[in-house]
This record gives structure tokens, C-alpha cells and sequence, in this order.
């Protein structure tokens, strides 16, 4: 038998399409969206490669269209997740044998049928299922999904190709291998990508996963799943199961064969992961690896010398691109007096030229929030926001269901900088400003730093470089 150390394509970025009026790429996406919003898709689970259809099903509208059912996905019964445990234990034997090369070519194979044949059908089911505009879709489900998969595999070999250092006569080697169950992934609503990498990372090392993807990205899970089939991914390596998240997570995280959790969801829910598995530490083989991210509650923050508009573009493009549901969206500004005049000038003036609508029309900016829950929630902010003193809603404040879940983007102006909607986590195309003395701009930065638990992303807006290294330096 042949044997060599091999060395894998150098992952580039996928290049992104720019769906320009007329490309070939626009008729194409827009055609696919039209014939899969004209179908009606009946979704399976799967649990050892084998398609489950319990005739238990829910029905999957778009956002952006909440009377229109594109189709419907099957519900999974505890019987079934049990399955799903002995199905992934059954297959992680061959897996976890097989040779690294092999694992990595059939990632790199789904990558490039993502870039080629399944393209306009993942980005498609992204727009119709979760209300993405094309763009959007393209640098979520389509190009990042794809980086994904071609880097993570250049990093494997990294990881494999670190050994230490030997001594004079002795010969260090350091192995790498699965952990010894299943992978339980959890994976969110907003990027496709996500979810898409959150089962398959853990799987491309060589280990088992039962993936359970969120009630509204089922329809691209779904999809994500026949491309990995179709790149040749043995059956039961991973398991894709829905239903109710209560359960699921209780019979996965009570089995012994549990051994590790990969996340992104509401910090709630990472947290009671964490409570239940130390409560059930002592009867899990091995200790389980816990990796997640939960949230955020992202900040821009402009120095008197920043330019206004930057700061202004940096808002309008921060807080509403995919209309603020993502955990790097910006949701809260800190902006001093003497900018603000140009500043709220530039913000409303894009806003005003925010298109909102269905995502099949691409020059739709604005598109829905994902359900009824979502909606509620946001459109509560909204009506307390115009009831308060210390509130005032300089554009946006509107919203409407009767045809989908369409939230204005909204820019609130606070006199209090612990107004709610500056500490909250809302998910939704809103934004809160405080504005501040231009000579408190330093003390403004520790407000920034204790307003709210999350610490995910932030921006800095000065033309004074030691400014800028006293914020890196205070907010990092």
C-alpha cells in the first residue's frame, strides 16, 4: 500500500457573486427561488443515512410571506433521537479509522459542488426560508459555507502536522484522535454557514454528530445535508434530527455517550447545556468538551475627530444588513455632540433609501425578521420606546404582519445611556444613540465597557491614533 505525506489544496476565499442586474447569476438564483417558492418540499429526517418521515410535520412559511407554505418538515420522537445515538455510535468506528486524506476530500468535494451545482439552491432556500436578501445569501450560504470547508481543512493538517519537540535518541509523536461518542451540534437561525460548519467540523476530525439545526433554518439544513450526501459522507457520521428542543437535548446530553457540544444560540441555553452536563459529569465516559457562542450587544463608538460619515455608513450597513439578526450587528452607539448634526443627517438619509420587501425582488435592502416571536418581541421595544420620555425614535418606529414579519429599521435616541434597548440584546433592525460631551470621551468608554455581559464585537471611529489605542486598550 502506497504511503506519502500529503499536502492539501492552499484554501483560497471564494469569490463572491455580485448578482448585478442582468448577470447570469441573478436569472439563475431568481429562477431557482421562483420554482422552490412553487414547490411544496416534504423535509425527512435523517439518522443513519436513512430518510425518517413520522407524518408529525410543521409547516415552513417564509417571513417575508407568512400566509405561503413552501413545504413542511417531520418531527422526530424520543425513540428516534435514541436511534439517532446508536446510529451515530455505530458509524464511528469506520469514521474515526478512516484515514485523514479521505475524511478531507470528501469536505473539499462539498465544497466545490456548493460552489457549483448546489449554489443557487442554497442560496435560494436561505432567501425563501430565512428572508435573506441575495447578497446576504451569497457571503452567508453560499461563499463563507465554502471558506468554511476549504479552510478547516487546510487547519486539520495544521493541527495533525503540530509535534513536539525530541530529545537527543528519542522520537516524540503526539496522535490525534475523536473523542470517544457523538458531538451534539446546535446551530441558529441567521447564517447558514454555521450551520452548516458546526456539524461539519467535528466530523472532518473524525468524530460522530447528531445535529439538530433551528425550527426556521430547516429547509437550508436540509439542503446542507444532501450536499454532504452527494460529496460521498458516510451514512450515520452525521445525523440530522428535529423536533422538539427540550427533549432532544435531555435524551443527548443523558446518554454516556455524549462527549462534546458545538453551539451558537442565546446564552440562556448555553447555560443550562453547561448546568446539566456538570450535573451528569460522573456518568459520561470521558469529559465533554463544551464549545459555544451565544450573543452580543455590539457597540460603535466615535471620537470628536472621527469622520461623520464613516460613522454614519457604519451604522446604517452595522445595525440593519439582514435586518440586525446577527450577534455582530450593531445595536448601540456612543456619538459625541458636535458630530451628531452630520451624522443623524447621513443615517436618515440611508435609511430613506432602504428598500424593504421579499427577498425575490434583490433590490430589496430590508427583508423580514424570522417569525411571529421575533416580530412581537421587536414590535414591544418599539411601542414602549414612543411611550418613553428618555426614548426618541428620529426614523423607522413602524412594523406590520399582515403579510410578513417586516420590522422598520428603527434608530432610537436615548437620554439615558442604560435606556433598555442599550443593555438588551433585541436581534432585530434597531439601534439605540446616546449622544455624549465631546470632553467626556474618554469616560464614555468604561460606560461602553460596563453596559452590557457581551463582549463580541465592537468599532472604533477616531483620527486620533492614541485615542484609538486607549479605547483598543480599554475595551479589549
Amino acid at each position: 500500500m502506497g504511503k506519502g505525506f500529503f499536502n492539501v489544496p492552499v484554501a483560497v476565499n471564494e469569490p463572491v457573486k455580485s448578482y448585478a442586474p442582468g448577470s447570469s447569476e441573478r436569472e439563475a438564483v431568481l429562477a431557482t427561488y421562483k420554482k422552490m417558492y412553487n414547490e411544496k418540499v416534504d423535509i425527512p429526517f435523517y439518522i443513519g443515512g436513512k430518510e425518517y418521515r413520522t407524518g408529525n410535520t410543521k409547516d415552513i412559511h417564509p417571513p417575508h410571506d407568512n400566509k405561503h407554505c413552501v413545504g413542511k418538515y417531520h418531527i422526530a420522537d424520543k425513540e428516534h433521537i435514541a436511534l439517532a445515538i446508536e446510529k451515530a455510535t455505530e458509524a464511528k468506528e469506520k469514521w474515526a479509522a478512516t484515514s485523514w486524506e479521505h475524511r478531507a476530500s470528501i469536505f473539499l468535494k462539498a465544497a466545490e459542488l456548493l460552489a457549483g451545482p448546489f449554489r443557487y439552491r442554497m442560496n435560494a432556500a436561505t432567501m425563501m426560508a430565512q428572508s435573506k436578501n441575495v447578497f446576504q445569501a451569497e457571503i452567508d450560504s453560499a461563499c463563507e459555507l465554502i471558506d468554511f470547508l476549504r479552510f478547516n481543512v487546510q487547519f486539520m493538517t495544521e493541527i495533525y502536522s503540530n509535534q513536539p519537540i525530541s530529545s537527543p535518541g528519542i522520537w516524540n509523536r503526539t496522535e490525534y484522535r475523536p473523542l470517544e461518542g457523538f458531538v451534539y451540534a446546535i446551530t441558529p437561525f441567521n447564517f447558514t454557514a454555521i450551520a452548516g460548519n458546526l456539524p461539519a467540523a467535528p466530523a472532518m476530525m473524525g468524530n460522530v454528530v447528531i445535529w439538530k439545526p433551528a425550527a426556521s433554518q430547516v429547509y437550508s439544513a436540509y439542503v446542507i445535508m444532501e450536499l454532504f450526501k452527494a460529496a460521498g459522507l458516510p451514512d450515520g457520521v452525521i445525523n440530522l434530527v428535529t423536533g422538539n428542543s427540550g427533549m432532544i437535548t435531555d435524551t443527548l446530553l443523558a446518554s454516556k455517550d455524549f462527549s462534546g457540544v458545538h453551539f451558537t444560540g442565546s446564552t440562556a441555553v448555553f447555560n443550562s447545556f453547561w448546568e446539566t452536563i456538570g450535573k451528569n459529569i460522573n456518568h459520561y465516559k470521558t469529559y465533554p468538551r463544551i464549545v459555544g457562542e451565544t450573543g452580543g450587544k455590539d457597540f460603535i463608538w466615535a471620537h470628536p475627530s472621527s469622520n461623520s460619515q464613516e460613522v454614519a455608513t457604519a451604522i446604517s450597513r452595522g445595525a440593519f444588513e439582514y435586518q440586525g439578526q446577527k450577534c455582530s450587528a450593531a445595536s448601540r452607539a456612543y456619538i459625541p455632540k458636535s458630530l451628531w448634526k452630520d451624522v443623524k443627517e447621513s443615517i436618515i438619509k440611508d435609511i430613506n433609501s432602504f428598500k424593504m420587501g421579499s427577498p425575490e425582488d434583490p433590490s430589496n435592502f430590508i427583508n423580514a425578521v424570522i417569525d411571529q416571536k421575533a416580530f412581537t418581541k421587536l414590535a414591544g421595544y418599539l411601542d414602549q420606546a414612543k411611550k418613553d420620555n428618555e426614548a426618541d425614535i428620529i426614523i423607522g418606529g413602524g412594523y406590520d404582519d399582515s403579510k410578513g414579519y417586516f420590522i422598520e429599521p428603527t434608530v432610537i435616541v436615548t437620554s439615558n445611556p442604560k435606556y433598555t434597548t442599550m443593555c438588551t440584546e433585541l436581534f432585530g433592525p434597531i439601534i439605540t444613540i446616546y449622544i455624549y460631551e465631546d470632553n467626556e470621551w474618554e469616560s464614555i468608554l468604561d460606560l461602553v465597557d460596563g453596559t452590557s455581559e457581551y463582549a463580541l464585537t465592537g468599532a472604533i471611529f477616531s483620527s486620533d491614533r492614541y485615542a484609538i489605542e486607549l479605547a483598543s486598550k480599554k475595551l479589549a
